[in-house]
């Protein structure tokens, strides 16, 4: 029997959802575990999983429409099953799949577009409180996909040649073969100088994509931090010797660990120290691990850190959860679990709330130093630029070769006053330039 996939809800604050990519097309055969499409959230964007064994029938929601919760996407079922009373109502004036509310009462609506013969054809939907009826086709009546009848009418085809397959004889994204193959809305190539492709002007180009629900909540989380939080800066250069030695150092001993336990390889990024080290210097300092709330200050016994993960479409902050009582190799581990399930668009939204405190770290980019924006509700946040070669003053004045790492911190100064930021700045670069001062 068949099944309809619906638009399921991914985040206590979800509406609706965006519909940005259908990995799966009409008549493929699908299996309980395979992803259908990828849904965009306001927080992320995340996987639709499939359940049930069959061939996708048919697909009501094209790519970049927005649809809201419980309503269909698609269908899953048999090879020719008659999924007619499944089909959802069709508003074709305005390209949308009609809401419940839209469904109460008798409504009719007509597509009319001029044919080759110079009749009108027309695509009518009557739609019932109950169920979702489709006329039979008739001479000079179309049954069409909202997908289909999208790519129609953005490559010029005329639907009066074209012999559908869907119930009914409705045409379908298949029906249209060749014609329905998407155009990216990012380039693919970049040509190189002895290519045809090259082009001397670059790739710039006057163009308008849509506001992802994503880069809109950024954009507004940011504005309204840098808006209603006063922000203040701090910044301190500290010795990166240190750090990148005890991590080559950690890491050949958990080499020898595992090659003698016969267990799975983990290996600590200096990312994982600093995340350890603010983590066991804010458990001393407790008013960096607050929130401003609208008649009290909130301090949290738990450090909850945030880090930042760059995506393709914006930046996510995964939450590693009571980070102050996990030892180096624990923190380490969900860390990448965490960054796996980021760039997967497997991370659940739970698994991006609740954090105290976050580290950004643009180092890996060849970014000096900057000054992060705080991620509210957290009272600082902290910014790690990256390491660099150059000349030091030894203990005994003498110059000397030497490898130095710029921190930032921005704080809230409803929160944090400057000696405590300083003196906290100053632990943190204890701690990171001291590893062994860690483990008392």
């Amino acid at each position: 029997m068949a099944q309809v996939i619906e638009m399921p809800k991914l985040s206590d604050t979800m509406a609706v959802g965006t519909v940005v990519k259908w990995h799966k097309t009409i008549g493929d055969e699908v299996s309980n575990g395979d992803i259908l499409a990828e849904i965009e959230t306001d927080k992320a964007t995340m996987e639709l999983e499939n359940f049930e064994d069959g061939i996708l029938l048919d697909i009501f929601i094209e790519e970049g429409k927005e649809a809201p919760i419980g309503s269909p996407l698609a269908v899953v079922g048999e090879k020719g099953e008659d999924i007619t009373n499944l089909i959802p109502a069709v508003d074709l004036t305005n390209d949308s799949v009609a809401t419940e509310e839209d469904s109460k009462g008798e409504r009719e609506t007509e597509l009319k577009a001029p044919n080759t013969s110079g009749d009108d054809f027309a695509v009518s939907v009557k739609t019932g409180v109950q169920k979702t009826e489709f006329t039979q086709q008739t001479p000079g009546r179309i049954l069409i996909s909202p997908l289909a009848k999208k790519i129609a009418r953005d490559k010029n085809i005329d639907l009066s040649t074209i012999k559908g397959s869907g119930p009914k004889g409705r045409i379908t994204k298949r029906d249209l073969g060749d014609h329905s193959e998407p155009t990216n809305a990012y380039p693919t190539h970049i040509g190189k100088p002895n290519d045809p492709s090259y082009n001397e002007v670059g790739i710039l180009s006057d163009k308008s994509i849509p506001l992802s629900k994503m880069r809109s909540l950024i954009a507004s989380r940011l504005l309204e931090s840098k808006t209603t939080i006063p922000h203040f800066y701090l910044q301190k250069e500290i010795n990166a010797q240190s750090i990148k030695h005890a991590r080559l150092s950690i890491n050949d001993k958990l080499a020898r660990v595992q090659e003698y336990t016969n267990s799975a390889t983990l290996k600590v990024s200096v990312n994982d120290l600093i995340l350890k080290a603010c983590a066991e210097t804010i458990k001393w300092h407790p008013e960096i691990n607050t929130s401003w709330e609208i008649d009290k200050i909130k301090f949290h016994k738990d450090v909850n850190l945030a880090f930042g993960v760059a995506i393709e479409d914006g930046l996510l902050t995964p939450v590693i959860r009571k980070a102050n009582t996990l030892s180096l190799s624990s923190l380490s581990a969900e860390a990448k679990e965490l960054i796996s399930k980021a760039r997967n668009k497997k991370l659940m939204p739970d698994e991006m709330t609740g954090s105290t405190f976050t580290v950004t770290n643009l180092g890996m980019y060849g970014v000096d130093f900057f000054s992060g924006i705080i991620n509210p509700p957290n009272a600082a946040i902290l910014s790690v630029g990256a390491s660099r070669k150059k000349a030091v003053i030894g203990p005994n004045g003498e110059v000397t070769a030497g490898e130095t790492m710029m921190l930032g911190l921005s704080c809230d100064h409803r929160l944090v006053d400057g000696a405590i930021a300083a003196n906290f700045l100053q632990s943190l670069a204890d701690n990171l330039e001291n590893p062994s001062s860690m483990l008392v």
